[in-house]
């Protein structure tokens, strides 16, 4: 949206529709189409300094990632998309945790360890906590002794 403010108010809609266009252009695989029209669209609005750093940055970042965006192949293979969301939510979640100096992982304490931080992250922990204590007490207790009650009745 950075881009967006340099040429519409921040309180218009026009600024989401642009926005929106301008992401589906590069989903189609014109990002550097996209760049170079976005800057000929600042020099024709003759921006420039503080007014036109949204635009600077939105150019910039498309010309120096242009050989990773290629939605337009990565859509029509079929493949998933990521976006700096879902980039970073997995630097929180997995890279954060799991790269640590000198840490082993094996596969099951790798994924425990992921479910709880995504359940600590949404916020669910205490409804999960809550379900998790009532799943063990069946697991050790409720299972373990039920032939005993059931031959006793």
């Amino acid at each position: 949206m950075g881009a967006a403010w340099c040429f519409f108010a921040r309180t218009g809609p026009a600024a989401e529709r642009w926005v929106g266009e301008i992401a589906l252009e590069i989903l189609k695989g014109r990002a550097g189409q996209v760049a170079d029209a976005l800057e000929a669209h600042a020099d024709t609005a003759e921006l420039d300094g503080q007014r036109r750093l949204g635009v600077d940055k939105a150019v910039g970042y498309l010309r120096a990632k242009l050989p990773y965006l290629g939605y337009d192949i990565a859509l029509a293979e079929g493949w998933p998309i990521a976006t700096g969301v879902i980039g970073g939510a997995c630097r929180h979640l997995v890279k954060d945790r799991m790269d640590i100096t000198g840490a082993r992982w094996g596969l099951a304490g790798a994924e425990a360890v992921l479910k709880l931080r995504a359940v600590i992250s949404n916020g669910d922990f205490e409804q999960y906590w809550k379900y998790h204590v009532q799943r063990e007490h069946l697991r050790v207790h409720a299972i373990r002794y039920r032939d005993a009650l059931t031959l006793a009745a």
